[in-house]
């Protein structure tokens, strides 16, 4: 066995088994570095000329402790982690947790916050798909369509900015409701991003959907059949793109969505074209999504009435020693759920999506763990890349669309 390196400064080891071509396999380190693993990812792979025999994913180079981080904070205050794990899909994260700490309280959210946050977590899943969709182009020579993308997911961002302040970490979405409600100018940027976007993926699809190269490039690679999605645990288009018609929003409803007409969006190639075309239909059902949730948003509070979770009116602590003992209390103490532990899981744009809080009845959680679709959908890589040539690889990769926030945390 012998080490090299590459001028690119890319390790190779020599293993002496011997190939089919009639060399040895090289082993080859792709990253932690390499830009097209999409974060700090390290692939250790086994080569046969240009053919890849095996994939091993080093994961950890990323790793920020944040589950542990929560288990410091009390309840509200760990809003603002779950921002950042996932990063692509912030406010994914925050319903996950919100409704996960909503059962534990025996509570449920204001059917107008049931309404906006649907409205912001579909915003996210269209953001989310935007950053895959230019990105994973981008990487297979399609430049333009990174600059169509991020245009789109720019004005998502000014809207998550008009409605909470931030733009991209906006914990929005928290335990009894959302942080406040949609001003007039947030309805009217929303009403005209709903008008256009339809448009905006048709010119999407008017780039890649038809494009040979586009073709060339995706179909009948990182195939993954639907025995071995389910046996693999894939979730979201991962596992909708090999055919199997699996979305929570549908088979395991939660907030508003049962109210809302739309499609659950299924390929069965089991192809990075077919997962291409999962995304592409998700942007087109998100949309009809938030059309519907805007139109027939109704009135009423966005926080539960409950003085337990939230602090008295502010005009009430000019008048009243109980709302001032209140409020000192729930922002120096905090709220304290019953013993007992939870599992709630969301539809985030990369799939499942779980939180699992253990409660000890004290004000912070015993113990916080999320269910990573981008951790789950890392082993699939071997599978859809065996047999595969080395430069069909960035595509593979790509097709997955892990977060490695997510899958170290």
């Amino acid at each position: 066995m012998t080490d090299t390196k590459t001028p690119e400064g890319i390790s190779v080891t020599r293993t002496g088994q011997p190939s089919e071509f009639g060399g040895e396999i090289m082993t080859v380190n792709f990253g932690p570095q390499h830009p097209s693993t999409h974060g700090v990812l390290r692939l250790v792979v086994d080569l046969d000329g240009e053919v890849i025999r095996r994939i091993r994913p080093v994961i950890g180079y990323l790793h920020t402790g944040i589950e542990k981080q929560m288990e410091a904070l009390r309840y509200q205050q760990a809003v603002v982690v779950t921002d950042r794990h996932d990063y692509l899909s912030p406010l994914s994260n925050n319903l996950a947790y919100a409704l996960a700490v909503e059962r534990l309280m025996g509570v449920e959210a204001p059917e107008r916050a049931q309404y906006l946050r649907v409205i912001m977590v579909e915003l996210t899943r269209l953001a989310s798909h935007l950053v895959w969709l230019g990105t994973s182009s981008l990487e297979l020579g399609a430049m333009s369509m990174f600059m169509y993308c991020l245009r789109e997911r720019d004005t998502i961002l000014a809207m998550n900015e008009e409605i909470s302040g931030y733009r991209m970490h906006t914990s929005y979405i928290r335990p009894g409701g959302v942080m406040a409600d949609a001003t007039d100018r947030f309805w009217d940027l929303l009403g005209d991003f709903v008008a256009k976007m339809p448009g905006h993926v048709d010119e999407y699809e008017d780039i890649l959907t038809a494009n040979p190269i586009w073709r060339a490039r995706n179909i009948g690679i990182g195939h993954l059949s639907a025995d071995d999605a389910v046996a693999l645990g894939a979730t979201g288009p991962m596992l909708r793109g090999s055919g199997i018609p699996w979305d929570l929003r549908k088979t395991r409803p939660y907030s508003a969505y049962p109210k809302f007409d739309f499609e659950v969006a299924v390929e069965t190639a089991g192809d990075c074209y077919a997962r291409y075309l999962v995304r592409i239909k998700e942007m087109r059902e998100s949309v009809k999504i938030i059309q519907q949730a805007a139109d027939g948003i109704p009135g009423g509070p966005v926080n539960v009435d409950d003085r337990k979770m939230l602090p008295p009116p502010r005009e009430e602590l000019e008048t009243s020693m109980e709302a001032v003992i209140h409020h000192f209390k729930l922002f120096t103490e905090g709220y304290s759920p019953p013993a007992g532990d939870v599992y709630q899981a969301v539809e985030s744009p990369r799939g499942e999506h779980g939180c699992y809080i253990v409660s000890d009845g004290t004000h912070k959680p015993r113990r916080v763990k999320f269910r990573a679709a981008s951790f789950v959908h890392l082993q699939a890589l071997e599978q859809m890349a065996l047999g595969s040539m080395i430069a069909d690889m960035i595509a593979i990769i790509g097709t997955a669309d892990t977060v490695l926030g997510d899958v170290d945390r």
